[in-house]
C-alpha cells in the first residue's frame, strides 16, 4: 500500500512538471580566475586612493568610484524560510530519489541519439508556449503574446506537431514567462522559500504559478494531451528530459551548507528579476553619481 501511496505521489509530481523547466536548479559556474582578476584590480583601485590620501592629493573622482558599500547599501543575505525544518527534509529526499531514480534514469535518456532528444526537447518547449502566450497577455504585452502564439502556430504546423523549431528560423526567438513572472508584475511577492517534493528549490509564489500554468495547459488542453494517462506518461517524459539537462547534482559543492547557498542563490535571484520588473522602484541615480567604469 505505501509502495502505491509513493509511485502515485511521485507521478503526480512529475504530471505537474509536465511543460516546466527546472533550469532553476543550476548553480552558476565558478569563474576564480575572473573573480581573482576583479579583486586585484579593485585592491590595486584602494591602495591607490589610500596613497593619494596620506599625501593630501585624493582625486574625488577616483574616490567615488572605490567608496566602499554602507551596511544599508550592502544586500541582505537573510532568507525568509519559516518552514526551513520541513524543507531541509524535503531537500534531502529529494536528494535521495535524485540520486537512486532520477539521474539513472536521466543518464540512460542521455544516450538515446541526440535528434531524438531534440525533438522530445522541441515539443515540450512547444507546449509552454501556450502558457507564455497567456501569460504575457495577463502582463499587458500583447506584441509579445503575438509573437509566442505565432511560434506555437509555425512549430505545432510546420515543425510537425513541434517537433523542429522551425519558428526560429523566421526570427520568433522562444522567450518563455510564468504564472510566477505575471504575479510579480502584479505586486505579488515572492513569500517563504519553498523546498517541493521532486521539483526542488521554490518559493510560495512559484509554487502557486506552477499549479496555475499547469491550469493553464489543462484548460487549454493542446490535441486532448492533458486528459487519461498519458497525461502522466507525458509528465515522466518530460521531467527526465529536464533533468538531463540541468547540471545540478545534490551534495556535489563540498559545503556543508548547500541547503543555506542554493536557499541564498534561488531567493536573491528571485529578488533581482523582481527588482528588474519593477524599474521605477530602484533608486534613482543622484547628480553626484559616477558612472561604473569612469
Amino acid at each position: 500500500m505505501r509502495a502505491a501511496i509513493f509511485t502515485g505521489l511521485t507521478a503526480l509530481m512529475l504530471g505537474a512538471c509536465a511543460s516546466q523547466h527546472l533550469s532553476i536548479r543550476t548553480l552558476p559556474p565558478e569563474t576564480p580566475a575572473a573573480d581573482n582578476a576583479a579583486a586585484i584590480k579593485n585592491a590595486a583601485a584602494l591602495a591607490a586612493v589610500a596613497a593619494a590620501a596620506s599625501h593630501g592629493t585624493t582625486d574625488q573622482t577616483s574616490a567615488r568610484s572605490v567608496v566602499p558599500l554602507t551596511t544599508a547599501q550592502a544586500p541582505s543575505m537573510y532568507s525568509y524560510d519559516p518552514w526551513e525544518r520541513v524543507n531541509r527534509f524535503t531537500y534531502r529526499f529529494n536528494a535521495r530519489f535524485d540520486d537512486g531514480v532520477f539521474l539513472p534514469v536521466a543518464y540512460g535518456y542521455g544516450h538515446l541519439p541526440a535528434p531524438l532528444r531534440a525533438g522530445v526537447h522541441n515539443f515540450f518547449d512547444n507546449l509552454t508556449d501556450v502558457q507564455t502566450v497567456v501569460n504575457y497577455a495577463l502582463q499587458w504585452h500583447p506584441a509579445a503574446s503575438a509573437r509566442s502564439l505565432g511560434r506555437f502556430l509555425i512549430n505545432s504546423t510546420v515543425g510537425i506537431g513541434g517537433l523542429f523549431d522551425v519558428a526560429s528560423k523566421f526570427h520568433l526567438r522562444s522567450e518563455p514567462t510564468s504564472l510566477s513572472t505575471t504575479l510579480s508584475r502584479w505586486g505579488m511577492h515572492p513569500g517563504p522559500y519553498l523546498v517541493l517534493p521532486l521539483y526542488g528549490p521554490s518559493t510560495l509564489r512559484d509554487a502557486v504559478g506552477l499549479l496555475g500554468d499547469f491550469g493553464i495547459s489543462y484548460l487549454v488542453d493542446v490535441a486532448r494531451l492533458y486528459r487519461g494517462d498519458k497525461t502522466w506518461a507525458l509528465g515522466v517524459v518530460d521531467a527526465v528530459d529536464q533533468r538531463s539537462n540541468t547540471n545540478f547534482r545534490y551534495y556535489s559543492t563540498g559545503s556543508p551548507f548547500e541547503y543555506e547557498t542554493v536557499r541564498f542563490l534561488y531567493v536573491h535571484r528571485e529578488l533581482i528579476e523582481d527588482d528588474a520588473l519593477h524599474p521605477s522602484d530602484l533608486p534613482k541615480k543622484q547628480d553626484g553619481d559616477v558612472p561604473a567604469g569612469k
